[in-house]
């Protein structure tokens, strides 16, 4: 985390942050505990429930799709080196739940990382966020590539399709920009969900892997990308060219605070403080909530519930003019306007 010429260690901020960043190795490993026995245990009853009803089924997937989220937040954070202080114990769980998440460790987190040095920059999108266009830029596409940009940006498809091809197929292939590291990850990902997908399968039947896996990481994709969508594609979101940049300024107004029940903060691993989290990706997950709490600066942060949420679907393009996300509706109004 660097600091502003105006903001030193002796910032109260700065100096709230600093008492978070050590993860506790007890915290750590109960977390991980809570979330992949129960995991474990939905899995058996699942199985189990096979022989009752399909539908009892589907009804267990929901809460083993949060322990799955809950996971990839353990993940997320291990690739940040803020859940162990060991990086080799960080990689190990890593890799780990990256077969249970069909997320390849390294791969993804090289793109990560990239969004974290880039998040809210208008003048370096691309990598690692939600594909957004400002409406000059879409203005001057050819009809095919509005017609594009529209499907794509539709939550039916966005949510309801493409959030499951990132994580059954997209994760699946390397391209020609991956580095050898990002290759050999994705490689051991494929590798590793072969093997127990076929340990299952030889186990349980490839019928029953089948009827529980498709469900359950259907249910986690949808979910995980809502989440991300959520923490950058807001109303009140700010984005800036590349010189008026800047980490605080961006992850106080470009990151969302998601404030969601209990309940579903704890399968988020409190991921909804985001804004804490692109303060200092050093922060374990654990300790977000109480970093939130302690400052005003933070908690003057406008929050987002679950319901309100479901606005920033409408939400398509950047505006540069008002400085603002607006829907394809904006366009349209604009034409009869102009008209």
């Amino acid at each position: 985390m660097s600091l502003t010429s105006t903001e030193t260690a002796e910032t109260p901020w700065v100096r709230i942050i600093a008492k978070y960043r050590n993860p506790s190795k007890a915290r750590s490993w109960w977390q991980l505990a809570n979330s992949f026995l129960p995991y474990v245990i939905l899995w058996f009853l699942m199985v189990e429930s096979l022989r009752v009803s399909y539908w009892l089924t589907l009804l267990l997937a929901f809460p083993a799709a949060g322990l799955v989220v809950r996971l990839f937040i353990i993940f997320h954070d291990c690739g940040h080196g803020s859940y162990f202080k060991s990086e080799r114990l960080s990689n190990f769980v890593g890799y780990l739940i990256g077969l249970l998440t069909f997320t390849p460790y390294k791969r993804w987190h090289h793109a990560h990382l990239i969004h974290h040095r880039t998040a809210g920059n208008l003048d370096k999108r691309g990598t690692g966020d939600v594909w957004t266009l400002t409406v000059k830029e879409y203005r001057e596409l050819p009809w095919k590539k509005k017609l594009y940009c529209r499907v794509y940006r539709n939550p039916l498809i966005m949510f309801g399709i493409g959030a499951a091809l990132v994580f059954f197929l997209g994760n699946r292939f390397t391209r020609k920009d991956f580095n050898r590291q990002e290759r050999i990850s994705v490689y051991l990902n494929n590798l590793g969900i072969l093997a127990l997908a076929t340990t299952l399968s030889l186990t349980l039947g490839w019928k029953t892997y089948l009827m529980i896996q498709l469900p359950v990481m259907y249910i986690a994709s949808v979910a995980g990308v809502y989440m991300f969508y959520v923490q950058h594609q807001y109303d009140d979101v700010h984005w800036f060219n590349d010189k008026n940049w800047d980490f605080k300024t961006v992850a106080l107004q470009g990151s969302s605070f998601f404030k969601l029940p209990k309940v579903l903060q704890w399968f988020t691993g409190n991921i909804g403080f985001h804004h804490i989290h692109h303060l200092s990706f050093k922060i374990p997950n654990y300790y977000l909530e109480a970093c939130h709490k302690e400052s005003p600066v933070f908690s003057n942060v406008k929050p987002i519930t679950f319901f309100q949420s479901f606005r920033t679907l409408r939400l398509r393009l950047w505006n540069e003019e008002t400085g603002q996300l607006v829907g394809f509706r904006f366009l349209k109004n604009q034409a009869v306007s102009a008209g």
